[in-house]
């Protein structure tokens, strides 16, 4: 398996790490990054570890997600036939969940 990146959740998940350093300062960004890291490399080994999120039922895909911390998680999906995992959104869990899923299909 490997992972792709959808636009939108690239751009969120770099949104969050210049947060991160703008009040945190770059070490805690750096630990950001290695969160990230370190969950997508366990997605690519147990590609179903995520739960079904039930906010995305009903939808094209079988979305899963997964936290990265606890202001984080990371949306994706499987596809089986292709072999790669899409990262489909990142989420800041302080936030409206509903409003962060409206791109999703």
């Amino acid at each position: 398996m490997k992972i792709e990146w959808e636009n939108i959740a690239g751009q969120k998940a770099k949104e969050i790490g210049k947060y991160i350093r703008r009040s945190f300062g770059l070490k805690r960004m750096k630990v950001f990054g290695e969160q990230i890291r370190h969950t997508t490399d366990l997605l690519i080994l147990n590609p179903y570890m995520g739960i079904l999120d039930p906010l995305l039922s009903g939808r094209s895909q079988s979305y899963r997600s997964i936290l990265i911390n606890r202001l984080s998680k990371m949306v994706y999906y499987v596809d089986e036939k292709e072999g790669v995992i899409h990262i489909a959104a990142f989420w800041d869990c302080r936030c409206e969940p509903l409003a962060q899923s409206e791109h999703l299909k």
